[in-house]
């Protein structure tokens, strides 16, 4: 089957790297390996910070361009079989899977959708309609989250919804990883304003309650509010911290193998690809119990969800890991078969074949 792979908000070949990208690449190469010949017909980047018509319309102008380059491109050659769109949501709708999938007459999917009713009420009704037209026409809607499912059904009543759990690659995880995690702190996300700034937030509150254990933490990461996010940590005293900004993604796997629980609030997560890794590398996680986060941490067996905003249940939590060998290490264990058993890519490629032969048919 050859199927034609969009993403509106951030094109796999994207230079920033985000979980947004990483994914779409994920999902790329869960098709390669489904069997299916998935390729990116477009880069055209939907997305849009604002409601306002007037920064839509050089968007629109664009896409109705791509569109017309498409057309002429299939009507030369071989046109795929199966449109596939990642991530549409109100901020970057697909603006070409709809209309071409309707012109070459093929099956249309998409995964990660996005819906959300207050949207229309703060000035993105005509994209939040664009995204409802999406989700009705698709074949098949691939849930990551039952957050997001609901939102389909919701929306949309009668689409057609499956799950597809999140995923990762787990291959580099396959070996030498500690069965006990040590008494460490560990997190790994980029410095960037929004709900990321939010959750260095939370955490910056949560360990100046812990400073009577011996704990350190390594955090892994970058970005443009680097200094505005250290400066939150500044009453924690400096030899407890050890910035080591952006690494490669290939050295994270060994990075996370030194630490011992994935701390990460997890403000406003759609999932988080990193609390994947971190189990992945045996790490039980400390989160909130919010958003998509308990998509990816099992509460009380893989790691401990605590309520949204609750700084001292927040801190209570990683006090009880740090404190207890025995439990750390067995949602540690937990964590890392967990992720190696169910959350696998070649899982992930599995269930794509069959989901997508069935649209198909």
């Amino acid at each position: 089957m050859r199927i034609a792979f969009y993403a509106p908000l951030k094109a796999p070949d994207h230079p920033v790297p985000s979980g947004d990208r990483q994914m779409a690449r994920l999902l790329l190469r869960a098709l390669h390996l489904a069997g299916f010949a998935a390729d990116v017909v477009s880069t055209l980047r939907a997305f849009t910070p604002d409601p306002e018509p007037q920064a839509f319309a050089p968007v629109r102008q664009a896409a109705d361009d791509e569109k017309a380059r498409l057309k002429a491109l299939w009507h030369a050659g071989e046109k795929p079989d199966l449109w596939f769109t990642y991530h549409p949501y109100y901020k970057a709708p697909d603006l070409l899977g709809p209309d071409l999938a309707r012109h070459l007459a093929i099956p249309y999917v998409t995964a990660e959708a996005s819906y959300a009713g207050k949207r229309d009420r703060q000035g993105w009704a005509e994209r939040q309609a664009l995204i409802r037209d999406a989700i009705g026409l698709a074949r098949l809607n691939l849930c990551f989250t039952e957050r997001d499912r609901a939102g389909l059904e919701k929306a949309v009543p009668g689409a057609r919804l499956a799950a597809l759990p999140p995923f990762i690659d787990t291959q580099a995880f396959a070996d030498g990883f500690a069965n006990t995690p040590p008494a460490r702190l560990m997190t790994v996300a980029m410095m960037r304003k929004g709900d990321k700034f939010t959750s260095f937030t939370m955490l910056a509150r949560a360990l100046p309650l812990l400073l009577d254990l011996p704990w350190r933490l390594t955090v892994i990461g970058d970005g443009p509010l680097r200094a505005e996010t250290m400066s939150l940590f500044a009453g924690i005293p400096s030899g407890r911290l050890d910035w080591r900004g952006e690494i490669a993604p290939e050295k994270v796997p060994a990075a996370l193998a030194d630490g011992g629980v994935y701390v990460w609030p997890g403000s406003g997560e759609a999932y988080g690809i990193a609390y994947l890794e971190a189990q992945a590398a045996g790490l039980p996680v400390v989160a909130q119990e919010t958003a998509g986060v308990p998509a990816v941490v099992r509460h009380g067996e893989t790691g401990i969800l605590t309520p949204e905003g609750d700084v001292e249940a927040y801190a209570l939590a990683i006090r009880a890991l740090l404190t207890d060998d025995a439990r750390r290490a067995t949602y540690g264990r937990a964590a890392r078969a967990f992720v190696l058993e169910e959350r696998s890519l070649t899982n992930a490629a599995q269930r794509l074949a069959a989901l997508l032969d069935k649209a198909r048919a």
